[in-house]
């Protein structure tokens, strides 16, 4: 399996579909460092899974889960050059880890089957949502008023 690359050119097609694996995922704001090359995953491009690839670059406030998080820099700038996310939505690409790896393996086994006669298709799994103050915010994590 590939590691996921940036959203692809093509307009993702958006497909609710449950995430049972990310809001119950148990990784610490220590688990990533400044200068790491993360992904969030967020649906399957393909026969691959597929998100967004960025830098972690300081740490934050993660004010949707009252949470430690890290703010990260999309190196293609844009209007959300800069985000904050929870540590539990991001995948490492710049290093092979053990915890990062069996997420990313669950993740697949879980979403590729669904998908598996959509071979062409950019698949947006609709969990992701980015507030007016720049945060990254899984659909479990929303709270009302926001």
């Amino acid at each position: 399996m590939l590691p996921p690359s940036r959203t692809p050119p093509s307009t993702p097609a958006l497909a609710p579909t449950p995430d049972p694996l990310t809001p119950d995922r148990d990784i610490t704001h220590e688990h990533f460092q400044a200068g790491d090359q993360v992904v969030v995953i967020k649906g399957v491009a393909g026969k691959e899974l597929w998100g967004d690839a960025v830098r972690v670059v300081a740490p934050s406030w993660h004010t949707p889960t009252d949470e430690d998080g890290w703010r990260l820099r999309d190196p293609d700038g844009g209007a959300q050059t800069f985000i904050t996310a929870h540590p539990r939505y991001l995948v490492h690409l710049s290093r092979h880890c053990p915890d990062c790896l069996i997420y990313l393996r669950a993740m697949a086994d879980h979403l590729l089957p669904r998908f598996a006669g959509h071979d062409d298709a950019v698949i947006d799994c609709g969990w992701y949502t980015i507030t007016t103050l720049g945060q990254l915010v899984h659909v479990a994590d929303a709270r009302g008023g926001r």
